[in-house]
């Protein structure tokens, strides 16, 4: 495929000058009103390999899109692309109405929120919020003012006189979200910020951005490989890899209707089985019929199944017009708190895994490994996607 058009000169700029040029001078005022970003053909090569090969992308103005991908998929080089900090090859980035592709990354009116927050250790947290506004030529009680309005939105009132080095984790974040937005940017970008966090904080902290992000009503682009992080926070997706989209939509429609086995695996956990296909259309799993493949010849399907969408059935049922039946042996049953896995061989040998409340549906911790038991699959929760050739 021929690469050569549009060619854009310039070379990646390190995290150094990343740090410098994110708090140069611009002329947004506070408050300016969130932009969309329309993304078009962007390519980005090291030598022989394609970063970012030919993406499409629309951003929203005001919404939450999250970059989700594998490591080495390609999120982080778009995020940067965005912000100005690499040059792509070829393709178009446009703010609003304006073509920013050649726009140095201090004019384009952009906070960030590296993954290490990139804090000054020198400067209190009020110096260091209020920093991107001194380069700007605002000082004295505006100053003043907007990093203690910024400081009440990130719940760190009073925290405006300590050191970096007396914040948690959780506190260090906010202090670098603070700083990001404080000068009223139109877009905001955020590249895995909630990385280094432990679990428990992680998932309050989610939550918390997602508030933030309705109450500043900021274009943000977040890029992260953590596939509940993304569901939980976004108002869509776009799911890259090997520096394709390959697909953009609500978390909704992302993780229940996948547009490949590649979406369906990384998004969730899920276990595939191939399907055969007759002539008339209809998909079978082991003789027993699962859906219909309509007049799309020539395509190979594959079951996915979502281990929280199975039950444990009784010992005779069968497959009937509500729900699919798959009879295995119980090779493990795990308690996890919350929830039980259960992992049952079924008659090829495939492993599904069963997962259900500790309370609510029977265990089948009666059971014992090696018993026969039956898992239920509701037609209602059947996802088909073309995929694997059936065995």
């Amino acid at each position: 495929m021929d690469r050569r058009a549009r060619a854009v000169p310039g070379e990646c700029t390190g995290i150094d000058s990343r740090l410098k040029l994110s708090f140069a001078v611009t002329d947004a005022p506070q408050g300016t009103t969130a932009l969309p970003i329309e993304i078009r053909d962007l390519t980005k090569r090291y030598g022989s390999v394609y970063a970012l090969n030919s993406v499409d992308l629309d951003v929203h103005s005001g919404e939450f899109l999250t970059l989700l991908g594998p490591s080495g998929s390609g999120k982080t080089t778009l995020l940067m692309a965005i912000a100005g900090f690499n040059r792509p090859d070829s393709g178009s980035i446009r703010f609003g109405e304006d073509e920013v592709i050649l726009t140095p990354p201090h004019k384009r009116e952009v906070g960030m929120v590296f993954q290490s927050y990139a804090l000054f250790p020198h400067m209190n947290v009020a110096d260091n919020i209020g920093f991107p506004l001194k380069l700007r030529g605002i000082t004295g009680s505006e100053r003043a003012t907007r990093v203690e309005e910024a400081l009440e939105t990130v719940q760190l009132s009073g925290f405006g006189a300590r050191n970096i080095d007396q914040l948690s984790g959780g506190q260090r974040q906010r202090v670098a979200l603070a700083r990001a937005f404080v000068f009223g940017p139109r877009i905001l970008l955020m590249d895995e910020p909630l990385s280094a966090l432990d679990k428990k904080l992680r998932e309050r902290m989610q939550i918390e951005l997602k508030h933030l992000h309705r109450k500043l009503g900021v274009t943000t682009v977040y890029v992260t490989h953590d596939q509940r992080e993304a569901l939980t926070m976004s108002d869509r997706i776009a799911v890259i890899n090997d520096g394709e989209l390959i697909q953009l939509d609500t978390p909704e429609v992302i993780y229940n209707s996948p547009a490949n086995a590649f979406v369906a695996d990384f998004i969730g956990e899920s276990t595939m089985l191939p399907l055969k296909r007759d002539d008339a259309g209809a998909l079978f799993f082991r003789g027993q019929k699962v859906g219909d493949a309509g007049a799309d010849e020539g395509k190979d399907w594959t079951l996915v199944v979502r281990p929280e969408r199975l039950f444990f059935a009784g010992a005779g049922a069968e497959t009937d017009d509500q729900t699919i039946v798959l009879k295995g042996v119980l090779r493990e049953a795990v308690f996890q708190g919350e929830s039980e896995m259960a992992l049952v061989a079924i008659d090829d040998g495939t492993e599904v895994a069963v997962r259900f409340g500790t309370s609510g549906r029977a265990s089948p911790a009666a059971s014992i490994t090696g018993d026969q038991v039956s898992i239920g699959l509701d037609r209602n929760d059947v996802i088909i996607i073309p995929g694997e050739q059936a065995a």
